[in-house]
């Protein structure tokens, strides 16, 4: 057996476990503090992986998520695809960058996120009514460097079975 075969569930599998963590009840105090997990694991394996993980990849999550979090159909789809290509076109520079660098990185990438999604929740009325609605993504830009350093660590791990 190829190394390849072991480590095809690898992507699957951090994507269960960042749904899971997007689902997770929280206190209504910090539910502005959720990171983004979704996107950070659709960064990390478009920016890795492009030739396992792509854009069409990250609009099949989008619809997924859409689902599971019960939001328009479409909202996370689109949100996440823009997020995939904006990493598929600098994928090599994002990953030869620091930790501290991919973090800014991730930052904007974030922002962007968040700003198709409010776009979309303004269009239809349902507009957050707090400044905190933004905190998610310095939440994730302060989790990148753990998310990025676990993620590669069982990455070599299954690639090695």
């Amino acid at each position: 057996m190829t190394t390849e075969s072991h480590s095809w569930f690898i992507i699957p599998l951090s994507l269960t476990v960042a749904f899971v963590l997007t689902l997770l009840p929280m206190p209504g105090w910090t539910v502005w503090l959720r990171p983004q997990w979704v996107l950070m694991i659709v960064i990390y394996w478009a920016m890795i992986s492009p030739e396992r993980f792509n854009v069409g990849s990250a609009w099949v999550i989008g619809i997924f998520l859409d689902v599971l979090a019960g939001t328009l159909l479409g909202e996370h789809a689109l949100a996440l695809t823009v997020a995939a290509y904006l990493v598929a076109r600098s994928h090599a520079r994002l990953r030869m960058s620091p930790l501290l660098q991919q973090g800014f990185s991730i930052l904007l990438l974030s922002l962007s996120y968040q700003f198709i999604l409010f776009s979309i929740q303004g269009f239809l009325g349902e507009l957050p009514n707090t400044w905190l609605y933004w905190s998610s993504s310095f939440m994730s830009m302060l989790l990148w460097p753990w998310v990025f350093s676990i993620m590669r660590n069982y990455q070599y791990r299954f690639e090695a079975v």
